[in-house]
């Protein structure tokens, strides 16, 4: 399948990079430095969100600021060993024109871009949790992209891994193409469903990139 756009757009974790085991291991220490139960922890949905988001569902309002600056603590400490790059990411990107795609993800800008460090990658934009307002779902932090890299959000194509996300991509009427490296097929809505990034091939036009996508 061969797709047309003027920009892509990338969620990191579990798109571009895998921090699972670190992500996990950092909000169960943090979890029970705030005395939540496994039971109350196990409820909530972690990835894909704000972390923001994610303390207010389990704390009350005022212990939410501190409660996101400690997870940011433990999670930057956390990177050294804890990060590893997805198939296919770093041969897809190195293919790209720089001004033609961006990273956008609900972590803090800190946390993202020590998390990219880590691997060797360095976008010329990356859209943080701290650019915007409303967080995936919301379209905001994919229209924001656009807008920064001056393209038509119909002819963007966002990579995701997690429902959110693609929620959001389809909020900001981008195409969807949905990464089952942490959910499966059927829980994930998008326009083309693919395994990782090396499925994912680029040539850049004279107006943007043709991807090739094999399912």
């Amino acid at each position: 399948m061969k797709i047309q756009a003027e920009a892509l757009l990338f969620d990191n974790d579990g798109t571009l990079i895998s921090s699972m085991e670190s992500v996990y291991r950092c909000w169960t220490r943090w979890a029970q430095e705030y005395g939540i139960t496994p039971e109350e922890f196990a409820a909530v949905e972690l990835h894909g969100r704000p972390a923001a988001e994610i303390a207010a569902d389990l704390l009350p309002p005022e212990e939410v600021p501190g409660a996101v600056t400690r997870i940011e603590e433990l999670e930057v400490s956390d990177v050294a060993g804890g990060v590893r790059l997805l198939p296919g990411t770093r041969e897809l990107l190195e293919s790209l024109p720089r001004e033609r795609w961006a990273v956008v993800t609900s972590a803090t800008r800190v946390l993202a871009e020590a998390r990219l460090a880590e691997v060797g990658i360095r976008p010329g934009l990356l859209i943080a949790a701290d650019d915007v307002t409303r967080g995936k779902p919301d379209p905001e932090p994919f229209l924001l992209a656009a807008g920064k890299l001056g393209a038509d959000p119909a002819r963007c194509v966002v990579f995701e891994d997690a429902p959110a996300g693609l929620r959001a991509g389809r909020a900001a009427s981008m195409r969807t193409v949905a990464l089952t490296t942490t959910h499966n097929a059927p829980e994930l809505l998008a326009d083309v469903v693919v395994k990782d990034l090396s499925a994912v091939s680029a040539q850049a036009t004279g107006d943007g990139v043709e991807l090739t996508l094999a399912g």
